[in-house]
């Protein structure tokens, strides 16, 4: 049984206001429990810093980090019956279908990895129709994590974006420059770096995000993603680390108070 909390311990209104605004409220400490591997969703918009946070929770709490293109390629690479499939459409140059890739994702989830460390599946579900399909399919997740950073941030980040062809290593004009003028004359842009075509991607993560939300929405998490990881990444921390002690139905009633400390 998870340990409940005491009317003295429950954090206020208040105290998630401040913490939505920027400071981190620490979880109590509580009896030390049995708790099942934490299981993790966590969506973001190109450019969010969803990649940023993945290899921080990662590192956290040892999770097993999953994105559907590389649990593709490794069914491919495997030989699996789903792989097979995935092969003929990829080959047929066709999309993999949502049956094949939740049939993937399903398989994977069930290895022995993910059960005993727990998971992070990243970026995925992309739409409404996966996130209804995994539901179908009884995969359920602690927490929804959704990074929200205003258009315009996203856009500068992408736009400034440059590669040293040379070294690999990616700066960025405004926030990472390069150390000389000899890198900088060297630096390229990729080509769907620009800004109109930014704006396409992101109209498109618009376009399924809040239906994605609509599925999750007594676990999600929504952080402002626009500051500095270490910040952003403690107040992941504890929303993951209260799913975790304090168990499903105090969760959500500390995300109750959340969100009515946000409206």
């Amino acid at each position: 049984n998870m340990s409940k909390r005491t009317s003295e311990e429950s954090p206020n209104v208040q105290d998630l206001a401040r913490m939505s605004i920027g400071s981190v409220w620490k979880a109590p400490a509580a009896p030390a429990t049995s708790f099942s591997p934490p299981k993790i969703i966590i969506a973001g918009a190109p450019a969010s810093g969803k990649g940023t946070q993945c290899e921080i929770i990662k590192a956290r709490y040892n999770v097993v980090h999953l994105s559907t293109g590389d649990m593709l390629r490794a069914a491919v690479a495997a030989g699996s019956e789903v792989g097979k499939k995935a092969k003929a459409q990829m080959e047929a140059g066709k999309l993999v279908t949502d049956d094949i890739i939740i049939a993937i994702v399903k398989d994977r989830l069930a290895k022995e990895d993910c059960k005993t460390k727990g998971w992070l599946l990243d970026g995925f579900p992309r739409t409404r129709a996966q996130a209804d399909a995994l539901a179908s399919a009884g995969i359920t997740a602690d927490i929804f994590v959704f990074l929200d950073v205003p258009d315009e941030i996203l856009v500068e980040r992408v736009v400034g974006r440059r590669t040293d062809p040379e070294t690999g290593k990616i700066y960025h004009m405004t926030f990472n420059p390069p150390e000389n003028d000899e890198i900088a004359a060297r630096l390229t842009q990729r080509g769907d770096d620009t800004e109109e075509k930014v704006k396409v991607r992101l109209q498109g993560f618009h376009d399924n995000i809040a239906s994605i939300i609509d599925v999750y929405h007594l676990i999600c998490v929504k952080v402002n993603g626009n500051g500095d990881k270490k910040l952003i990444f403690g107040l992941i921390k504890d929303f993951i680390d209260a799913a975790k002690t304090y168990g499903e139905g105090d969760y959500k009633g500390a995300m109750k108070a959340y969100k009515t400390a946000c409206d």
